[in-house]
């Protein structure tokens, strides 16, 4: 029937059999539709013929390494990659998030947080994390301070009417920041108000949001004008 409501569609790119079938079956029990990719090429493949709206990518693949399948995907799309990853140093992991992938999960992991994880994703993409809390009224369709303007019903952002390609990720960062100029974000409270999930221990995950964003948004990410460092606190953005 025309008017059956597609499942969110998970692809797994994962080099070993038995985490990919786990984590599949626990997917699916999800009700996410499930596809798998043992090697990279594959995984490049399927993401451009079956646009899933997520990816998990394991870091350690035998043909294309993860970080390049990664590269690749964000030039490609602005799906969802949820990285995986056995290294247990945090520069490694960091790397992932500067290559683009949006969120990392270190092994041995639990599949229930893989499906938390993926629901936060998705949350941001629908912009129902802040936009639906009690603490904050509805936003504006149109959010503008300076030359940089972000479209909430579109998820555009232009800059001099250009317009900037942003990960969902990183434009659900900068829409809860530029909602409050002027008012400082601590790194806990963008983790629950733009990521989604409640504060464990990734501060460094959202430092590397903030300079992806800044490489974006910046005339000199170096001396930013919109998105501030607090020090001692976090962010905030700047005031008209």
């Amino acid at each position: 029937m025309n008017d059956e409501v597609r499942l969110t569609r998970v692809l797994v790119i994962e080099d070993q059999p038995k985490i990919a079938q786990w984590l599949a079956t626990f997917l699916r029990q999800a009700e996410f539709e499930v596809l798998t990719a043992s090697d990279g090429m594959t995984g490049l493949r399927l993401a451009r013929t079956e646009a899933p709206d997520v990816v998990i990518l394991d870091l350690m693949l035998p043909d294309v390494d993860g970080l390049e399948v990664c590269r690749t995907l964000r030039r490609e799309s602005d799906v969802f990659i949820l990285m995986l990853t056995a290294r247990a140093e945090e520069t490694d992991r960091l790397i992932g998030l500067e290559s683009g992938a949006d969120d990392y999960i270190v092994k041995p992991f639990s599949p229930r947080e893989v499906v938390a994880r993926i629901r936060a994703l998705l949350r941001r993409a629908s912009g129902a994390l802040v936009n639906n809390s009690d603490a904050h009224p509805p936003p504006p369709k149109l959010l503008q301070i300076g030359d940089l303007t972000l479209d909430l019903t579109r998820r555009m952002c232009t800059l001099n009417e250009q317009t900037i390609t942003l990960t969902p990720t990183e434009f659900s960062l900068l829409s809860t920041l530029m909602r409050q100029p002027g008012v400082p974000f601590t790194r806990e409270r963008l983790i629950g108000e733009a990521l989604g999930y409640d504060y464990a221990g990734y501060e460094r995950t959202i430092d590397v949001h903030v300079r992806n964003l800044r490489r974006k948004i910046e005339p000199d990410p170096q001396t930013p004008r919109y998105v501030l460092t607090v020090f001692g606190i976090g962010y905030r953005f700047a005031e008209k």
